[in-house]
């Protein structure tokens, strides 16, 4: 019954200039992010963003071993990844004593931080060291962080490498630490390193590793993002 209105409206001038002007700006949205200029007599394309990107870091910048600022930033990058892995690790021994039924008499679901122990020891870890060291450091606390930035070229080589080195000391001594005061569990649990569970091989840690790390790195370039 609504035929004849609706091929009427169709046909109606008003309407096909409305339509043609619609279409118009839709295309005119959709290709002005690409514009044209000219450039010395001929043209050239750029990205009309709404945003500026910072310049790229240098690959070597030599000038940056001449400040205190740099050593610094791995001071607190080698603290922090000490602290992170002294405590996160402790709280992992102290989980495995707690579940072991040989060495632990009371009942494990009575005492110790329990499997979401574990996981507020590493969260609430890094919500801490990275709110202290970020404005110093900018709060990498991992290698494959600074190794991510640094191919994103947010961070020079050479900064890149000292923060790599600064880290890995980091998490020795704190690993370390933990061996000084606690050598017997310490020794008995594997240092407290993940472990593939019984039915998963080698290669599906590998997977859930890999996944994990981006997960990780992709939120840091998220928030670090301008």
């Amino acid at each position: 019954m609504f035929a004849p209105y609706i091929h009427s409206l169709a046909r109606s001038p008003l309407f096909t200039h409305s339509l043609n002007e619609h279409f118009h700006s839709l295309k005119h949205n959709m290709t002005k992010d690409i514009e044209t200029t000219a450039e010395q007599g001929g043209g050239a394309e750029f990205s009309a963003k709404d945003y500026q990107d910072p310049p790229p870091a240098p690959l070597i910048d030599l000038e940056e071993l001449t400040k205190w600022s740099l050593y610094r930033a791995a001071i607190a990058e080698f603290i922090a990844t000490l602290l992170f892995l002294y405590v996160t690790v402790l709280t992992v021994i102290g989980y495995k004593v707690q579940t072991d039924p040989v060495k632990n008499t009371v009942d494990p679901d009575c005492g110790g931080v329990g499997i979401l122990g574990i996981a507020w020891a590493f969260g609430g870890m890094i919500f801490i060291l990275v709110y202290c060291t970020a404005g110093i450091s900018g709060g990498h606390i991992n290698p494959a962080v600074t190794f991510g930035l640094f191919v994103g070229r947010k961070v020079s080589l050479i900064r890149a490498l000292l923060y790599m080195v600064a880290q890995c000391l980091g998490a020795i001594c704190g690993c370390g630490l933990v061996k000084a005061f606690q050598k017997t569990y310490y020794n008995s649990y594997g240092g407290g390193a993940n472990e593939l569970q019984d039915g998963f091989n080698k290669g599906t840690g590998l997977g859930a590793e890999i996944i994990g790390t981006f997960v990780l790195v992709y939120t840091v370039f998220s928030a670090t993002d301008p």
